[in-house]
């Protein structure tokens, strides 16, 4: 019997696509990303009581428990029939990769083969954990190494929320621990692909993240990062009212479209529109442009007096990121001494504009950097990506 054939009542009440919570066998349910109405509607339909949701769920999402036996607080008959229509599964690991850095990479592999990277970057303060949300990309962004992969499919709620879980079975943090002692204290939404372009699941997964019952990540912990899919950047604030990221990285449309292709559908006006209009955004909780630095490219004064003047009214922090280079890629980072002086005309201006430290980049787990490993490099593309790094270390000294 196949576990996962829904019921009408199922199907028309829940909407559950049984194919995105299937168990790596595909005999049962998995458990992990059904959101928390459903799973209670659910449990209802097979008699059980309302309170049962809310035990399984801190069992789940709490204690972060793998196995029903565990579940020590649910009857035996609960645990028993659990296990025979449900699974607790998380993605499996094909590689995990520390830098000398300390950020850590795991290369994670979905049962139909296809994979994703998650990467967590500690620092003194915080530890930050950067999220993907597709196979592949829906964007072909020029500067990008995600950008050359294809997009293959769309993450589900469970492969979403299941990269933190697996994270946190790495660093031992069940039960959920406290703010202070946490080792992931913020959720970047960074990681493979546009989250916007997988809103439902994205938005699925991050409402179980903030569940104050369960993960209990603050809203104000977690960061979706975006190219510019302008329509869905409002239904994210006023859903999600997560911090929001915008790639900009250009500050004319021209250059924008060269580096983005998605400029040419939502240009620079009506991006900035949207940023100017986002639910929440006041001078406490500004929006962060990311800015790649590319030599030659949008790295001029010019470009830095433009920066200032065209986000000018909206609550803003600029971050700007030395570029990473991968093989193949057609870009070099600006120097040290163009970056300082781009920094030092949008500081005196007034904006924040901190230049990002990179992490990771000996494990190919540095901003711009991620790519499945199921388009593995080639010991000459490591060659080639060593020697880039050496010359962009030796521009940079310029």
């Amino acid at each position: 019997m196949n576990h996962l054939a829904p019921t009408p009542e199922m199907s028309a009440s829940l909407a559950l696509n049984p194919d995105q919570f299937a168990s790596a066998d595909g005999q049962k349910i998995n458990l992990i990303g059904i959101p928390r109405e459903q799973l209670a509607q659910m449990l209802e339909e097979r008699g059980h009581k309302k309170f049962r949701t809310k035990q399984l769920w801190h069992w789940l999402y709490w204690q972060g428990v793998t196995e029903f036996d565990a579940m020590t607080t649910l009857s035996k008959d609960f645990r028993r029939e659990l296990a025979e229509e449900f699974v607790v599964e998380r993605p499996s690991v094909s590689e995990a990769l520390n830098s000398v850095d300390g950020t850590a990479k795991w290369l994670l592999k979905f049962p139909d083969g296809n994979e994703v990277e998650t990467v967590h970057i500690p620092e003194a303060d915080r530890g930050t954990l950067c999220v993907s949300s597709q196979v592949g990309c829906t964007l072909t962004c020029k500067f990008c190494h995600t950008g050359t992969q294809r997009l293959v499919r769309n993450l589900t709620a469970s492969e979403v929320v299941g990269q933190l879980m697996l994270a946190r079975d790495a660093f031992g943090e069940w039960p959920t621990p406290s703010d202070h002692s946490r080792m992931i204290t913020n959720v970047v939404m960074m990681g493979m692909g546009e989250p916007l372009y997988n809103y439902d699941n994205v938005a699925a997964a991050l409402r179980i993240v903030m569940d104050g019952e369960g993960i209990s990540l603050s809203k104000r912990r977690i960061t979706l990062s975006t190219s510019g899919v302008v329509p869905a950047m409002r239904k994210c604030g006023e859903e999600l009212n997560v911090n929001l990221a915008v790639s900009l990285h250009a500050v004319d449309n021209d250059t924008r479209d060269g580096i983005m292709p998605i400029n040419k559908k939502y240009p620079l006006e009506e991006l900035l529109d949207a940023c100017r209009t986002y639910p929440g955004v006041t001078n406490a909780r500004r929006i962060t442009f990311e800015y790649v630095m590319l030599k030659g490219i949008n790295d001029s004064d010019a470009d830095a007096r433009q920066l200032v003047r065209m986000l000018k009214g909206i609550p803003s922090k600029i971050n700007l990121i030395p570029f990473n280079p991968w093989p193949g890629s057609d870009y070099e980072c600006s120097s040290a001494r163009r970056i300082a002086s781009f920094q030092t005309i949008v500081q005196e201006a007034g904006v924040s504009a901190p230049v990002r430290t990179t992490r990771g980049e000996d494990i190919l787990a540095a901003c711009g950097q991620l790519k499945s490993e199921s388009q593995k490099m080639r010991r000459s593309e490591r060659d080639a990506l060593a020697a880039a790094h050496l010359a962009a270390q030796v521009a940079g000294q310029d």
